[in-house]
């Protein structure tokens, strides 16, 4: 099994990169996230996760180990394939969805293509216990996101947009108008 990856990438494309360790080429399937983090030429160091199929080999990429063990969790629940754990990964931070998780707010995990109601909520349920408990800060934080994104898709942005810039809203700002206003920060500013 390959369970970490240290090389220079090659190619990013497809929401993939291209890692080449000793000579030979890796691709590796990784979040958003990951991949704005890496750059073609630069070394890349990534935690994996070997997904076996009958008729592939799919490898897929973390910076950190703990983003590894929550998608390896996710992968307990029936339902929950490689590629429906790593979009929820790409949904928000690993604090923000085991919040989520602790909190039974399921309806976080439905913005994900593919994760209806009730798969959401199986998730909630089969992992509730699984995760942990949330911090008060993080639970401000899930609570200050959605309003936040309520806010940021009055304005027009998408979905999508509104959740990328809140993945970079450092958890410590808690209010729903502190982290709006730094999601517009980042947004303006790209």
């Amino acid at each position: 099994m390959i369970a970490h990856l240290e090389g220079i990438v090659k190619a990013l494309r497809d929401g993939r990169a291209i890692i080449s360790v000793g000579g030979v080429g890796y691709k590796v399937a990784a979040t958003k996230q990951i991949l704005s983090l890496l750059s073609v030429g630069a070394k890349a160091s990534l935690w994996t996760h070997l997904a076996v199929r009958e008729d592939a080999l799919d490898l897929y990429g973390f910076e950190q180990e703990e983003e590894l063990r929550f998608f390896e969790l996710l992968l307990t629940v029936s339902g929950i394939g490689p590629k429906s754990a790593l979009a929820i990964l790409d949904v928000a931070s690993i604090e923000t969805l085991r919040s989520a998780i602790v909190h039974g707010k399921a309806e976080y995990m439905t913005k994900v293509s593919g994760i209806g109601k009730k798969t959401a909520e199986k998730i909630v349920l089969e992992l509730r216990d699984k995760v942990g408990s949330a911090t008060e800060s993080t639970s401000a934080s899930l609570k200050g996101d959605e309003e936040a994104l309520d806010a940021m898709r009055a304005l027009g942005y998408s979905t999508q947009e509104a959740r990328d810039a809140l993945r970079k809203v450092p958890s410590s700002i808690e209010k729903s108008n502190e982290r709006l206003r730094e999601a517009l920060k980042i947004l303006g500013s790209a």
